[in-house]
């Protein structure tokens, strides 16, 4: 056959192999998944079907474009050739990464729906989420020097760069220190069950949910949907508060300055029938009770709980709303009141206009 016409033809014959390579263990994973519906496995392997393929192309390819012999391909075979090793090498790292993917993310899913305790797994998807990032690091790093190793001139660099190695990594070591303690903070975070991707943290003044952990740095979603991304550093050198550790569920209190006069039997009773209405209050407990006086005021503090600290704030803004509410309609002596005494020069100048004036 003409070269110039094996060409098409090769390219063509292993177009084919690959669409049909690629449908066919797609055909099969299906048939895996059906029989074995206890897990997602074979189903998320599917998603690398297109990986798969690029890879097998490519390495069709490589092994076929050594085999003709026409003049320009000839003529260019180291470029091709680097070409094709260098898509084979980046598809087959991508590949790689994407069945690691599928397996770790099986393994979790299947945790997750065998595990009652919502901890657990914020700890195991923080702990995967974690090894997934190194995993995917190390396989770019490890490709990346695979496809510099394809070119000769490097190489050569690599060779002499090698008895350099030490001094570098010492010298590299003392630069990056700042990134590296954070690397290893990020570790510790992970596998210290510090932190966990969906706790309720109080960070900086600020509360939020812990949305991200990457191997620097953890990102808090605030409750006005603000996000501080902060070093994960800073959660092994400063205190903070972790709200979900031993459990999410929370106590909150509700402060109200009323006047001496407020009834609060009446209003301890108020709370208990505001709290049986309010959907977020977790029913565990609740109390009102008078915790201080001032010469003018009391101070009237109200404990309510929930499952949570979204729920409890609700709560807690339920009950002072409708505590205020309650007091203006039926109690409105209740409300705490600023006296002002004039003062006895004043009274005089008053009665003195208000006397009568003589003709």
């Amino acid at each position: 056959m003409n070269s110039a016409l094996l060409l098409p033809t090769v390219l063509a014959g292993s177009v084919l192999v690959t669409v049909v390579a690629g449908r066919a263990v797609d055909l099969l994973l299906r048939r895996v998944d059906a029989r074995h519906p206890e897990t997602p496995l074979w189903n998320l392997l599917r998603r690398c079907r297109r990986v798969l393929q690029i890879v097998l192309l490519a390495a069709l390819l490589k092994g076929a474009c050594q085999q003709i012999a026409w003049p320009p391909l000839r003529d260019n075979a180291a470029i091709v050739g680097r070409i094709l090793s260098l898509a084979l090498i980046g598809a087959g790292a991508w590949l790689i990464v994407a069945v690691v993917s599928a397996v770790v993310e099986s393994g979790y899913a299947r945790y997750a729906t065998g595990t009652r305790d919502p901890a657990r797994v914020r700890r195991v998807r923080t702990q995967v989420t974690l090894i997934m990032r190194v995993v995917t690091v190390v396989v770019a790093v490890v490709a990346a020097a695979a496809m510099l190793l394809v070119f000769p001139s490097f190489r050569a660099l690599g060779t002499s760069l090698l008895a350099s190695a030490g001094i570098i990594g010492i010298v590299a070591g003392v630069a990056a220190q700042s990134t590296l303690g954070n690397l290893f903070a990020g570790f510790q975070i992970a596998f210290g069950d510090m932190v966990r991707i969906g706790d309720t943290v109080v960070v900086a003044g600020e509360w939020g949910v812990v949305e991200d952990i990457t191997l620097t740095f953890l990102a808090v979603r605030t409750w006005d949907e603000r996000r501080i991304t902060m070093p994960v550093s800073y959660f092994t050198t400063r205190p903070f508060e972790n709200w979900s550790r031993g459990g999410v569920q929370m106590t909150g209190t509700v402060f109200l300055h009323c006047a001496h006069s407020t009834p609060v039997d009446l209003m301890r009773d108020k709370v208990h029938e505001i709290l049986h209405a309010c959907p977020e209050w977790d029913g565990r407990g609740w109390d009102l009770a008078v915790t201080e006086t001032t010469p003018s005021t009391m101070v009237v503090r109200a404990i309510v709980t929930a499952k949570d600290a979204d729920d409890l704030w609700t709560v807690r803004c339920a009950v002072r709303e409708q505590l205020i509410g309650w007091l203006v309609e039926k109690h409105p002596e209740a409300l705490p009141r600023i006296l002002l005494d004039p003062a006895s020069g004043a009274e005089n100048a008053n009665a003195a206009a208000e006397r009568p004036t003589q003709p």
